[in-house]
């Protein structure tokens, strides 16, 4: 008998403890090499560990355990490599003269095989972003299972969430408790929750945060992304989005305002002379904020295409650890849930984040008039113990500038 040790491996340079959050093969089942087995989730991201080796799976760690690098996580048992080719040849030589007879029942073992209505690790993370019970799909996989291709062509029961802004997303709501209900049930906290909470309870502790607030009207954005938008679409592939908008905004006042897209260091003050703008993108697993590098030289439908491809990558679960790292300044947008307005918090160790919030149509005065205007209000926290009062309001002003006359973003009148 061999066996081979499955260890927790060395996944990142920061990363020292992971959570075992499911098995992805049944204890005691037969695997070839590179067979994913099991997923880990760490502080920033979920991760599949592959089998090492082809034979039996003999389970070591639990699902939910707690496991620091190089834990033993489970064995496998190499003289069980190709047993099932080796035990299947006899039984079907055996067989073979009843072979029509017994054809319905071998069909009845081979649907009830563990394989059989089970996804696969890509389309149970398609099926949970889209919201559907795998238990509702037949699959077309070998033994019945749920293939990737079966989960993207499955029907979603409700609209996935956009981080486009005015987009608005209704919350899922859990079916309604039974009346006078004193059910409680009591979940662990997952690692990446886990981490968010840490890492926000240390941005309220550690800094000297303020919010700051403004409105945009976005009749000039709105004008130009319906009149260009067809043309838009037809050159590039994807839509001109608020998003991209703000980030090249946000991005040229940044290059102005250094102050803005630095960072605490110790006893230091340090500068960055480019603006990666983290967008903060909802996932079933907590909010992660993957940045978009170089905005400030960026062209829009760049920055469009980096967006949708982070977001698409963040709802998957394939973010990879070094596609999380930087971000000089984060923009998050909570309209596209309906908020009207927040005091967001900052995202460690930048200094500066700037909230969006819903579209809404309402009565401002232009001149002398009053007219009805789609407006948004704009909050950004800041730390106040590099970014002055003064600066928060400047940046916030500017800002409003360019977006309320994008032709100076789009001529270069920065």
């Amino acid at each position: 008998m061999s066996i081979i040790e499955m260890r927790v491996p060395t996944i990142g340079e920061s990363i020292n403890e992971v959570t075992l959050s499911q098995w992805l093969k049944p204890d005691g089942a037969i695997i070839n090499l590179d067979d994913p087995v099991c997923e880990f989730e760490s502080d920033k991201a979920t991760l599949e560990f592959p089998a090492e080796a082809a034979g039996k799976l003999i389970y070591v760690a639990a699902e939910g355990d707690d496991l620091k690098i190089g834990d033993l996580v489970a064995k496998i048992d190499t003289s069980f490599a190709g047993a099932t080719t080796s035990e299947t040849k006899p039984t079907e030589e055996k067989q073979a003269p009843k072979e029509e007879k017994q054809a319905p029942e071998t069909e009845a073992v081979r649907s009830s095989s563990y394989a059989s209505g089970t996804p696969s690790p890509a389309a149970s993370k398609i099926l949970a972003e889209k919201g559907i019970d795998a238990a509702s799909l037949s699959g077309t996989g070998k033994d019945g299972r749920i293939t990737k291709d079966d989960a993207q062509k499955a029907n979603s029961p409700a609209p996935s969430a956009s981080i486009q802004a005015g987009e608005k997303v209704e919350p899922a709501l859990s079916a309604p408790p039974a009346a006078f209900s004193r059910n409680e049930r009591r979940e662990k906290m997952s690692r990446m929750r886990k981490t968010i909470a840490n890492r926000l309870v240390s941005a309220k502790n550690n800094a000297a945060m303020l919010t700051t607030f403004n409105e945009v009207d976005l009749t000039n954005i709105n004008a130009i992304r319906a009149k260009y938008q067809e043309a838009f679409v037809a050159k590039y592939g994807i839509k001109l989005g608020y998003m991209s908008l703000f980030a090249k905004a946000c991005a040229a006042v940044l290059l102005e305002m250094p102050e803005i897209n630095a960072r605490v260091e110790d006893d230091s003050i340090v500068y960055h002379d480019y603006a990666d703008i983290s967008i903060a993108v909802s996932t079933p697993n907590g909010l992660v904020v993957p940045p978009v590098h170089n905005v400030e030289s960026l062209p829009l439908h760049e920055i469009e295409h980096k967006i949708k491809i982070l977001a698409d990558k963040a709802r998957n679960n394939k973010l990879s650890l070094e596609e999380m790292k930087g971000g000089t300044f984060t923009i998050t947008n909570g309209g596209i849930f309906g908020s009207m307005m927040s005091t967001p918090i900052l995202n460690e160790p930048q200094s500066a984040i700037l909230g969006m919030h819903a579209i809404i149509n309402r009565p401002v005065a232009v001149g002398n008039q009053v007219e009805i205007r789609p407006m948004m209000y704009l909050a950004m926290s800041y730390d106040h113990r590099i970014i002055d009062g003064s600066s928060s309001v400047t940046f916030l002003v500017r800002v409003k500038k360019l977006l309320e006359d994008p032709m100076l973003l789009f001529m270069g009148l920065v």
